[in-house]
């Protein structure tokens, strides 16, 4: 049985198949997702916000979403409780593909506890096929000339080897 509202958040640098995965696998939790795009100037993205908010629309678009669940896409620039407060989620998203990852999350989740604990944090496992896949790995290979189709959708794909063929993907 699924309630509320969820926010998966990330920068999605650019939104791979496995965060897709995610999106739809959350759908079976949250009647509302809402994939949070961070602005994340820290991690010195490759894509400006507004093109991964832009790609990360048109692919949760695409997806083929079970009746009756809403699945949108938000920039946001803040700190993640408080947009979860703004957006009335009461579940924060989090995919973990490797044990590496689940130390940071770990810490994450018991920061965001102590900030408000009535928001819960849900976990979930990437599937067999996405758990090798990351964000930072897929603009690795791609610059390296490497096949990067299996790893993202086609049109997110065409754009990001456009970025390297600009000299813009260093």
């Amino acid at each position: 049985m699924s309630v509320g509202i969820g926010i998966y958040p990330g920068t999605f640098d650019p939104i791979t198949n496995g965060h897709l995965d995610i999106v739809r696998r959350s759908l079976r939790l949250v009647d509302h997702l809402i994939v949070g795009v961070a602005v994340s100037d820290g991690k010195s993205p490759m894509f400006p916000i507004e093109d991964r908010v832009r790609m990360a629309q048109r692919e949760v678009a695409a997806l083929d979403l079970p009746p009756g669940k809403i699945a949108e896409v938000r920039p946001f620039d803040n700190l993640l409780m408080n947009f979860a407060l703004e957006c009335g989620a009461k579940f924060i998203i989090r995919g973990l593909r490797a044990v590496s990852d689940f130390e940071y999350e770990f810490q994450m989740c018991g920061m965001n506890v102590r900030l408000n604990s009535d928001i819960e944090t849900v976990f979930l496992m990437a599937s067999e096929r996405n758990q090798f896949i990351s964000s930072r790995f897929v603009k690795e290979v791609g610059r390296l000339g490497g096949d990067v189709r299996e790893f993202v959708p086609s049109q997110v794909e065409t754009e990001l080897l456009q970025r390297f063929r600009e000299g813009m993907g260093k």
